[in-house]
């Protein structure tokens, strides 16, 4: 890897040692008896690095209660929102703007999710290796944005004037919410760009794709009983473990575009009982809206089979005959989380531009991130990208030791003031 031109500053190292510092898990990460996140101590912030480099606060709100009354929404997210007093105020977005506001066609948007999942070791700065929640997604990307557009700025005397830059600074983003509260809204209400660049974990390359999910709770409902009579009631445990099985057999490659999670599974917890009430969940991911739909058919389809072959199974086993005999009528499937749409973008002007800058594509087949880019999937004329530093397995995202390395944050910011100098240039101030 060659040297990067671009250098974090202290300011940055500080910065972002600031923001990992702040604890920014939102309810649906945390719970609903945890303290409110301190989202809007981050983005102001950010807010006031970024003033540094001329930017000024063009929105700054939490959003209303009728972006939660939409048929996608996640059932997650109405449940937390019902169980906890100012769940949406706790979650404001934030979007920044230098200059003032000019058309689509010359403008670039950047958005980055301040939002953390929960748990992470203390922040700190190991020799050019910065640990802590949010290192890598997605608070050391949002603070190499900055560093790259400082870069920008300083080649670039059109920005602000006849270029635009926005920067949308989003809750929301983690713990299953999707955007549906966070970037979606800003989406909708114009805040976008020609080209939008979504700051997540992508190893430097340039992925035109984001997948969505459908998470689906496969629940039995029946009795109980105590173990020394385990006849007498429904085993969900061994009816829910027979169809987690079965459903990891064969529900993976079902759908070419798909990918399946078996996630959690609970029955209970005591050894002298059974279990007649239980749930298994599964997330269902997905490169098109197409593929969900038949991921959501497969599954249904598949989880029938399943009960009719545990009935088959398990029948004449005296001690799980109830529990076969009755199994299509305590199991349910319901979906907590479906209907999402998939991103999938193609502009050949937009994708010349950022080759041009000498920004690299991943190769079609790689896959994957499930983000928030998904909310730009219908823009028109305009061309969507998911791109950052690090890697969000190797660098550990969602685990206890995230990292990142400076030598990333320093790629990535010139990467940034590349692809802002080449959009510059090939805009050349029309409209």
């Amino acid at each position: 890897m060659t040297t990067a031109q671009t250098r974090l500053s202290r300011a940055d190292r500080d910065l972002l040692l600031d923001l990992v510092g702040l604890p920014t898990a939102g309810p649906m990460e945390t719970g609903p008896d945890a303290e409110p996140p301190r989202l809007r101590d981050a983005q102001m912030r950010y807010a006031r690095a970024a003033a540094e480099l001329g930017f000024e606060v063009a929105y700054h709100a939490a959003p209303g209660p009728e972006w939660l009354d939409r048929p996608d929404v996640p059932a997650q997210v109405r449940d937390m929102a019902r169980r906890v007093d100012g769940f949406l105020d706790s979650q404001p977005s934030l979007v920044l703007r230098l200059g003032g506001a000019l058309p689509r066609a010359r403008t670039l948007m950047f958005n980055v999710h301040l939002d953390t999942v929960a748990g992470g070791k203390p922040p700190h700065l190991a020799g050019d290796r910065f640990h802590g929640r949010g290192a890598v997604d997605a608070k050391g990307p949002a603070v190499a944005l900055l560093a790259g557009l400082r870069a920008a700025i300083t080649r670039v005397p059109a920005l602000g004037t006849d270029v635009g830059v926005l920067i949308q600074a989003v809750s929301g983003e983690e713990g299953g919410a999707m955007g549906v509260f966070g970037t979606r809204p800003l989406v909708e209400q114009g805040w976008t760009g020609r080209i939008n660049v979504f700051c997540e974990p992508t190893r430097g390359l340039l992925v035109p794709r984001a997948t969505a999910a459908a998470t689906a709770r496969i629940a039995v409902a029946g009795a109980d009983s105590i173990d020394d009579h385990p006849e007498a009631g429904h085993n969900a445990s061994v009816l829910l473990g027979f169809l987690a099985q079965r459903l990891a057999r064969t529900l993976p490659g079902a759908v070419a575009e798909g990918r399946v999670c078996v996630a959690g599974l609970h029955t209970g917890a005591a050894h002298n009982k059974v279990y007649g009430t239980g749930a298994l969940l599964l997330n269902l991911a997905y490169r098109t809206a197409a593929a969900g739909r038949a991921q959501e058919e497969a599954l249904e389809r598949e989880l029938t089979a399943g009960i009719d072959e545990f009935a088959a199974v398990f029948g004449g086993l005296p001690d799980f005959a109830r529990t076969a005999r009755d199994a299509r009528r305590i199991t349910r499937l319901a979906w907590l989380k479906r209907g999402l749409p998939a991103l999938d973008s193609r502009d050949a002007w937009a994708e010349q531009v950022l080759t041009g800058a000498g920004l690299e594509y991943a190769p079609p087949d790689a896959p994957a991130c499930t983000c928030d880019a998904i909310w730009a999937h219908a823009l028109p004329h305009a061309h969507t990208v998911v791109y950052g530093p690090g890697d969000l397995d190797a660098n550990g995202a969602h685990a206890a030791d995230e990292y990142v390395d400076a030598s990333d944050l320093e790629h990535y910011a010139d990467g940034v003031a590349s692809m802002v100098a080449a959009f510059a240039s090939a805009t050349n101030g029309s409209s």
